[in-house]
């Protein structure tokens, strides 16, 4: 007497084989990059792009922090072409000291922030100031 019969013919759901060491993989930096990337499109939901690369959300956004101080790079292709300058023709004649005594300075504006430096100013210390204005917006 059969107390359970089980039909194979029918189809039972996903089974996934996992292979290896463990759960723990290692991610190039441009895979990471491109994944970071994808996540920032227009109209991307972050957990969905989590989802497809078998990523846990909190992964994913620790990733994002990553790229936007400036310790993960975005593969060029999606990175911006240019950005806009706005400049303003000086005199003729007028050279860097001059420009200095005139207090002539450059503006940068990145989101809601203006960053201005005057010329002559150390390009590390600028450098640094414009990496902490970016990583705060």
């Amino acid at each position: 007497m059969v107390d359970h019969i089980v039909d194979a013919s029918e189809p039972r759901g996903r089974v996934d084989i996992q292979v290896g060491a463990g759960r723990r993989r290692r991610w190039s930096a441009a895979v990471k990059g491109r994944i970071v990337a994808e996540s920032y499109a227009p109209g991307t939901v972050v957990s969905e792009v989590a989802r497809r690369h078998d990523l846990s959300p909190q992964h994913l956004f620790a990733w994002r922090k990553a790229a936007r101080a400036g310790l993960l790079s975005l593969p060029a292709e999606d990175a911006p072409l240019f950005v806009p300058v706005v400049s303003e023709l000086r005199p003729a004649g007028m050279c860097m000291e001059a420009a200095m005594r005139n207090g002539i300075t450059i503006s940068i504006e990145i989101g809601d922030a203006v960053v201005r430096a005057a010329a002559g100013v150390d390009p590390a210390w600028l450098r640094d100031v414009l990496r902490a204005v970016r990583a705060t917006t």
